[in-house]
C-alpha cells in the first residue's frame, strides 16, 4: 500500500495514490506499507529516489543502519509491532531526501496511526519532512513507554500471587513472568536502537536548532526508559526466583509427607514380611495371642519412629 501525504494550509493532508500520475510534487512523505512491485516503481520513477529491499532492512551492522550517500540519509529502525499478541520488532526504513521523507515497512504500525492522528491537531508536527521523522520517533517512544507501563502493571498483579504463595495456575504466572521478560527485552532493543539513530541524525548534521534541541530531549526519554526496562529485568528475575522457591517448598513438603509415610510405613511392613513367611516352626503361628501381638508389634514399630523424629524436631 501507498501513501503520500503533502502539507496543506499547515496540515498534514492525505493524497490518494491510485495511480503513478497522482504523485504530486509536493508530496513531503510517502509511506509505503508492503508495496507491490509497481508502487515501487511509481515512487523510484516519480521522485528518483532509490527504495532498500527488505534484505537490506534486515542488516545489523551500524553501517548498513544508518549512513548517508547521495541518495539521501538512510536511517533503518526497528519498531515493536504487536503482530497477534506476540510482540517483535520490525524494521522500518526511513530516508530523508530532497525535502521529502520516505518510509518502507512490511507491516501498518500503531506508532504510525498515532503520529497521522496527532499530525492532524499539531500542524508544527509536519512542518517538513525532518519534523515528521522526528515525530514518528517520538510517537514511537511515547508507545514504547505505555508498553513498558503496561509491562510494570503485569507484574505487580503477578506479584501479588507470588507473595501470598497464591496455588492458583502456577504455570499460568511463570508463563505470564516469561512473556514480560521478553516484552521488556524487544522494547529496551528497540530504544536502543531509537537512541543510535537519534544520534546519527544529530551528527548528520541535517536538523536545525530547534529540531536539534527536540532530538535531545527525546535522547533524554529514552535514556529514563533504558533505565527502567532494567528495573523491569530486575523485578521480573525477582519474581521469578520467587515463584520458583515457593514451588520448591511446596514440591518439599509433598516430599516429606512421602517420607514421613515411608517411615512409618517400613517397620509395619517388615513385621508383616516375617510373619507371612512359609516356615513350618513359627513361635507364635499356633499361639492364641499371636495374631493380637504381630498387630500390636507392628502399631509400636509404626508408632516408635514417628514419636522420635517428632521428639527431635525433625517433622
Amino acid at each position: 500500500m501507498l501513501t503520500a501525504f503533502a502539507t496543506r494550509g499547515g496540515r498534514l493532508e492525505q493524497v490518494p495514490v491510485n495511480a503513478p500520475e497522482d504523485l504530486s510534487d509536493d508530496a513531503v512523505w510517502l509511506d509505503l506499507v508492503s508495496p507491490t512491485p509497481e508502487e515501487r516503481t511509481w515512487v523510484e520513477t516519480a521522485y528518483g529516489q532509490g527504495l532498500p529491499r527488505p534484505s537490506d532492512m534486515e542488516e545489523i551492522e551500524a553501517s548498513a543502519r544508518f549512513y548517508d550517500d547521495d541518495n539521501g540519509v538512510h536511517i533503518h529502525s526497528f519498531f515493536l509491532h504487536d503482530f497477534e499478541d506476540h510482540p517483535r520488532n520490525v524494521s522500518v526504513a526511513f530516508t530523508l531526501n530532497g525535502g521529502r521523507l520516505f518510509t518502507l515497512h512490511e507491516h501498518d504500525l500503531l506508532s504510525f496511526r498515532l503520529f497521522r492522528l496527532r499530525a492532524r491537531q499539531q500542524p508544527a508536527l509536519t512542518r517538513d519532512a525532518t519534523s515528521i521523522l522526528l515525530g514518528l520517533f517520538e510517537a514511537k517512544v511515547e508507545r514504547l513507554a505505555d508498553v513498558l507501563e503496561g509491562v510494570y502493571s503485569e507484574l505487580e498483579t503477578a506479584s501479588q500471587w507470588v507473595l501470598e504463595e497464591s496455588e492458583d495456575d502456577v504455570e499460568g504466572v511463570i508463563s505470564q513472568l516469561a512473556r514480560q521478560e521478553d516484552i521488556n527485552g524487544k522494547a529496551r532493543l528497540s530504544l536502543m536502537d531509537k537512541q543510535r539513530a537519534l544520534s546519527f541524525l544529530l551528527r548528520a548534521g541535517v536538523l536545525n536548532n530547534d529540531q536539534a534541541q527536540t532530538t535531545r530531549e527525546i535522547l533524554r526519554d529514552i535514556e529514563s526508559l533504558t533505565a527502567h526496562t532494567s528495573f523491569l529485568f530486575d523485578k521480573v528475575n525477582f519474581l521469578m526466583d520467587a515463584a520458583l522457591g515457593f514451588i520448591n517448598l511446596e514440591q518439599n513438603q509433598i516430599i516429606k509427607i512421602f517420607s514421613i509415610a515411608a517411615v512409618v510405613f517400613l517397620p509395619p511392613t517388615l513385621v508383616a514380611s516375617i510373619y507371612g513367611m512359609n516356615f513350618r516352626y513359627m513361635p507364635e503361628l499356633h499361639q492364641v495371642w499371636g495374631y493380637p501381638f504381630a498387630i500390636l508389634l507392628m502399631v509400636l514399630s509404626g508408632v516408635a519412629p514417628y514419636w522420635f523424629f517428632k521428639r527431635k524436631g525433625w517433622l
